[in-house]
């Protein structure tokens, strides 16, 4: 799968566009790779996801979320102390710690009634901060909607994972489709939002998934886009 991301990046990038919006010069390959997602989605994916919901009581999944969660802790601390943040990111490394240990391999969050902030960093927002450019939005079979600067960051993020580097290729795989499963179970309640708002589908998530990055970059306090004349 990050193989075929990897030369489809490299075959865009020197695709031609008559696309209206400059952030989005691949729309027409985007509009079809988020119709295939959203039909596999559709087809397997969403239908486990309320299975999950369904057959699960909430404190567990909300025990699996913790679990995972825990496990990103660890890159979520690198990227705060290499985006210059080391308060957070001693804050990161405590969660981790704490969470490990008193909350059972991260089963239980004891960190954040403890005062230590749960954040959300990784390495396409570090890029970010080091100044990189966004560069095209790109929609990616399987994975879904990226920059090139948050592709290159995915792919960082995806070599660190610790999930994807359990050797036991069984409990590797299970490990990340219960993953996957869990985080899609959690989007199920906004699905009906997105539906309702949406004329749009694709330039909804899109638009949202831009300024939502945007703000994750500056930690919620994003420089005004000048307007042109």
């Amino acid at each position: 799968m990050f193989a075929l991301a990897t030369a489809l990046l490299a075959g865009l990038s020197g695709c031609a566009s008559t696309a209206n919006n400059p952030k989005d010069p691949l729309e027409g390959f985007n509009r079809a790779m988020f119709s295939f997602n959203d039909g596999l989605d559709k087809a397997i994916i969403k239908p486990v996801a309320q299975g999950y919901d369904y057959v699960l009581p909430q404190p567990v999944q909300t025990g699996v979320g913790n679990f995972f969660g825990n496990i990103a802790d660890v890159f979520i601390a690198v990227n705060n102390l290499l985006q210059g943040k080391p308060a957070d990111a001693a804050s990161d490394a405590g969660r981790f710690l704490l969470n490990t240990t008193v909350g059972i391999l991260g089963v239980f969050d004891v960190a954040t009634p403890a005062g230590l902030e749960k954040h959300d960093e990784d390495f396409g927002q570090t890029f970010g901060r080091w100044g990189v450019g966004e560069g095209a939005y790109v929609v990616w079979p399987f994975i879904g909607s990226r920059t090139v600067r948050d592709t290159a960051g995915y792919v960082v993020d995806v070599a660190v994972d610790p999930v994807w580097n359990v050797d036991h290729v069984p409990t590797r795989n299970s490990l990340a489709v219960l993953r996957l499963v869990d985080t899609r179970a959690s989007l199920l309640p906004a699905e009906k939002v997105i539906d309702d708002a949406a004329l749009d589908k694709y330039s909804y998530m899109r638009d949202a998934y831009l300024q939502r990055r945007k703000s994750l970059v500056y930690d919620g306090n994003p420089p005004r886009e000048k307007l042109e004349d």
